[in-house]
């Protein structure tokens, strides 16, 4: 089964420096039909003003992916990170036991990514950040793994996150397809980062995700040149 979920169907807060779209349960939207899909919890696209961003705040037992769509953002952490993570790439942060950080736009133009959270294998574990350059045109007409839990993703040089799942990324040219097999077990979460394309046979447009159940095998079709992310989870929360 594939439930379209359109981008204008998502929760939404406006708070000024932060245009935020949800597309499960989150802060001050609700919705019982949407707490998460399998293990993920969050997926929130979002959009940071100019030289804003968000104050030192708290998490734990999260694996949490941010993948910059455009501009940049700053990371600093109670553990004595700090990165710039540009369009395109990735940066990772196991919160474990605890971590403290901040997230700031600190460039005049805005900044749009996506957030995801992964509930974790095993709650605990010392905390860690990470981030890696992945250049768009290294998975132009296939998947790329961007950050696993998987030892065969990692030692293609995936990102390592404390759970049994994987998020990838692709990008198409018009009318190119491919096909990707999901795992019994699990289900996928695709969003559209820009483009239009059709997963087995469902329109999605730019920003639309589609929820992916008792479906083993997808063939995804550009409709314009574009780019999507897919989550791949367990059914059940780990």
């Amino acid at each position: 089964m594939i439930e379209k979920r359109p981008f204008t169907s998502l929760g939404h807060a406006d708070h000024g420096w932060l245009n935020a779209r949800h597309h499960f349960s989150f802060g001050g939207y609700h919705d019982p039909a949407r707490m998460g899909w399998g293990s993920l919890r969050v997926w929130n696209d979002d959009e940071i003003g100019a030289q804003s961003g968000f104050p030192t705040h708290p998490h734990s037992d999260m694996e949490i992916i941010t993948y910059v769509r455009q501009g940049a953002i700053t990371h600093r952490d109670s553990m004595g990170n700090e990165g710039h993570t540009l369009a395109g790439d990735v940066q990772v942060m196991s919160a474990g036991t605890g971590i403290q950080h901040s997230e700031f736009n600190l460039g005049d133009e805005e900044t749009r990514l996506f957030q995801i959270w992964i509930e974790p294998q095993e709650k605990g574990g010392t905390p860690r950040w990470d981030a890696k350059e992945f250049p768009k045109g290294a998975r132009s007409g296939s998947l790329e793994v961007l950050a696993s839990g998987f030892d065969a993703d990692l030692e293609q040089g995936a990102l390592w996150i404390r759970a049994d799942a994987r998020l990838s990324g692709a990008t198409l040219s018009k009318d190119a397809a491919i096909e990707h097999e999901l795992a019994e077990g699990f289900r996928g979460y695709l969003v559209v980062s820009e483009g239009q394309l059709q997963v087995n046979g469902v329109d999605l447009d730019t920003r639309d995700a589609a929820a992916i159940s008792d479906e083993t095998q997808l063939r995804i079709e550009a409709l314009s040149n574009t780019e999507f992310l897919l989550a791949e989870v367990p059914t059940v929360t780990q």
